[in-house]
């Protein structure tokens, strides 16, 4: 992405305008501003401007700006920027750049992902009358909002004053009687009714009130609520109905309240509504930050109702709807709107730089569907981690079963390369035995240990929440010696178990059909893929990957299983019960909840280990799969085939030294993606990581033995 955004920022930007060079002169620009050029010829020339200021320093350059178009030095020069100022407030529609600049037109994430992909690729012209599409081509550089922070006190004064000139530059202003009392600030009005009504939208969409407890009820009056009933005192749905209700309503009464002040004939008779006004606007900031905890409580909701990518999208949409109106609400009410002016054009400068990139959005509104799924592997996870030698005792003994199971899978995975199907079909029937196997490992609640590193990274990463004190830090160190611990049980428990049964079963071979199961070629085949001395590492990394796929899948799956409520449903649906009864109704439903992560895991994992390569063959990728359990077995079938002298052969021994690689990379791999998702979504920056490598490498030094065995204490 970053290579291809490199590419296409030429055009996105506004590299296509004639661009000022070193001997450009921006006096001769400021003396060809022209308030009666066509819009989009007004446009460029800001445009030019702006271009003009980030050419060098650019505060220093707005500095010269003002400088130049100082009132008593250059009187005639000023007028025609300011004139030029005021025909682009008057014929842009203000009030789009204020209600929808840096949101979505859709409250959807895959729409807004559209928008920005087409943002990122298409230019956009100038010629608009729509300010929240120029703004964005005046403000398109990424360090707009660093040098508009840093500009001194004067340079803003004097910016603030050529506005108020432009915005005073017509008795009334923009030639509509109806709106000249309120003047600049009518635009301000307008933009927050528009944010209120979508977020009164949003807050009452069928997604919210399923979610809030918010039903529309016909017995409460709006209009005629008193902001000091205290209604919005209590708690429960009835206050956040009527928060979601009254916004627009208040928001109405202050802009009639401010026009009394505007038309009123003396400071007196203006007393009363000033007073009702900011009494209208502190109900109106009770409101909002009423309807935004609303929202923001439903993070809480979806630990337990499922993660939706668009829900999350649209409580931010809402939670930032309500801070823009509170941005709004600073600027109008401000005796000396200059710093709040100022404020709201850095967040609108920030907000677009923000919104120009993709990554941000992925980042911002997929962490919680990923800390969601990384909980949920990481409650599974908890599963594969022993801390007492009882617990070591049963993990080697699960991932003995484990083992038993794919040795099966071995024998089976031959007998489909035998059939002659062609490419896809034989990778298809490899990935459902490997799924089959998976489902049965899991049923029999035995284990495979590839498989743990994806779902215990999450659980060990939930560790690292604290890791300030002395006591936490070497917690970390106790749950990584867990950890390794387990993965030595696993992958010792699985490989002392397939690679005698495998050699087993061929010597059984041997002795009943005078012939093994697995002929020469094939076995000849295995020693000549598997060994160090080809791709073999880069093939068990690459199954690391998948590991790690199948884990984000499972929880991906089981967050899908409980937004879609389908445990309800498949408990409570009428033709379910019919079909099953109510009783074997309630357990089907309870036993699909609990396994469907592990079924989803399994399933995906198998599929991925036989398709992928036969897909990456298609494609011409150089990718392909090593498992380390399925590849001993292999070697194991080789070796009864080939017999004793196959010892004599080193590139036999080649593939036995391939194993051992093989495994820690299936591992490794696997768990540092795991933990980096898991650390990530939960936001833990882990500013203390060389102080935890240290106590690891100290227990490392002083006691090798608890990373591979647990202590006799734990019992």
């Amino acid at each position: 992405m970053a290579v291809f955004s490199r590419w296409v920022r030429p055009f996105t930007r506004q590299a296509w305008w004639p661009r000022p060079g070193n001997g450009f002169d921006i006096e001769a620009l400021l003396d060809a501003a022209d308030a009666q050029a066509a819009p989009v010829e007004r446009h460029i020339w800001l445009i030019r401007l702006l271009d003009w200021v980030r050419r060098g320093e650019p505060v220093s350059g707005m500095q010269c700006v003002v400088r130049l178009l100082d009132a008593h030095a250059h009187p005639a020069r000023r007028e025609r920027v300011v004139a030029l100022l005021a025909a682009v407030w008057r014929d842009t529609d203000v009030a789009a750049l204020l209600s929808d600049f840096g949101f979505s037109p859709r409250a959807a994430f895959l729409n807004e992902l559209g928008e920005r992909l087409r943002g990122r690729v298409l230019p956009q012209s100038p010629e608009t009358n729509d300010l929240a599409v120029l703004f964005g081509l005046l403000f398109s550089d990424a360090d707009d909002a660093d040098w508009l922070a840093a500009l001194d006190a004067a340079t803003l004064d004097g910016i603030g004053a050529l506005w108020q000139d432009a915005l005073a530059h017509d008795a009334t202003p923009f030639g509509d009687p109806q709106r000249a009392p309120l003047g600049w600030r009518d635009a301000f009005y307008d933009a927050m009714l528009y944010l209120a009504t979508q977020v009164r939208a949003i807050g009452f969409s069928p997604a919210f009130r399923g979610r809030m407890g918010i039903s529309v009820s016909r017995d409460f009056d709006v209009v005629g609520a008193d902001p000091n009933d205290g209604e919005l005192g209590g708690q429960g749905d009835a206050s956040t109905r009527a928060a979601f209700r009254q916004l627009t309503h208040v928001i109405e009464r202050m802009r009639d309240h401010a026009l009394a002040i505007a038309l009123a004939p003396s400071p007196e008779a203006a007393q009363a509504p000033t007073a009702t006004l900011l009494q209208e606007a502190q109900y109106l900031r009770v409101l909002l930050d009423t309807c935004a905890e609303a929202a923001r409580g439903l993070h809480g909701h979806l630990d337990t109702q499922g993660i939706s990518v668009n829900l999350v999208f649209q409580i931010d949409q809402l939670c930032e709807r309500c801070r823009r109106i509170a941005l709004l609400l600073d600027v109008v009410l401000a005796p000396q709107p200059g710093p709040a002016l100022h404020r709201l054009v850095l967040t609108l400068v920030t907000i677009g730089r923000d919104r120009r990139s993709v990554r941000a959005l992925f980042s911002q509104h997929t962490s919680q569907l990923a800390r969601r799924v990384a909980e949920r592997s990481a409650e599974t996870g908890e599963h594969y981690i022993t801390r007492t030698r009882a617990e070591y005792m049963n993990m080697l003994a699960r991932a003995s079963g484990g083992g038993a199971v794919l040795a099966g899978t071995t024998f089976m995975k031959f007998v489909v390369l035998s059939l002659g199907l062609s490419p896809f079909m034989a990778g298809f029937g490899a990935g459902v035995n490997y799924a089959v196997s998976f489902v049965l490992v899991q049923w029999l609640h035995f284990t495979v240990a590839t498989k743990q590193p994806a779902m215990t990274a999450p659980a060990m990463a939930t560790k690292l929440a604290d890791v300030h004190s002395d006591e936490a830090v070497e917690g970390f160190v106790d749950e990584v010696a867990h950890l390794l611990r387990s993965q030595m049980a696993g992958i010792v428990g699985n490989l002392m178990v397939v690679a005698p049964l495998v050699l087993g079963v061929q010597v059984l071979a041997w002795w009943v059909n005078g012939r093994p199961l697995v002929n020469a070629h094939e076995a000849h085949h295995v020693l000549e893929t598997l060994t160090l001395l080809g791709p073999t590492l880069w093939y068990a990394a690459f199954t690391g990957v998948l590991l790690f796929a199948s884990s984000i899948l499972a929880g991906w799956a089981e967050n899908a299983f409980v937004l879609h409520r389908l445990d309800s449903a498949l408990r409570f649906n009428p033709h379910i019960q019919a079909w099953l009864g109510e009783a074997r109704a309630a357990r089907w439903s309870a036993w699909w909840r609990e396994n469907v992560s592990g079924l989803a895991a399994n399933i995906s994992l198998g599929l991925m280990l036989g398709i992928v390569p036969v897909v990456a063959h298609f494609l011409g990728l150089p990718l392909d799969v090593r498992h380390v359990t399925l590849s001993t077995g292999q070697v194991a079938a080789a070796i009864g085939t080939l017999g004793l002298p196959v010892l004599h052969e080193p590139q036999l021994w080649w593939c036995v030294a391939a194993l051992p690689l093989t495994g820690v990379l299936n591992v490794g791999v696997s768990f540092v993606l795991a933990l980096r998702v898991a650390v990530r979504s939960r936001g833990v920056r882990v500013t203390d990581r060389a102080r935890l490598w240290r106590a690891v490498l100290r227990r490392l030094w002083r006691q090798p033995g608890s990373f591979l065995l647990p202590p006799r204490s734990l019992g």
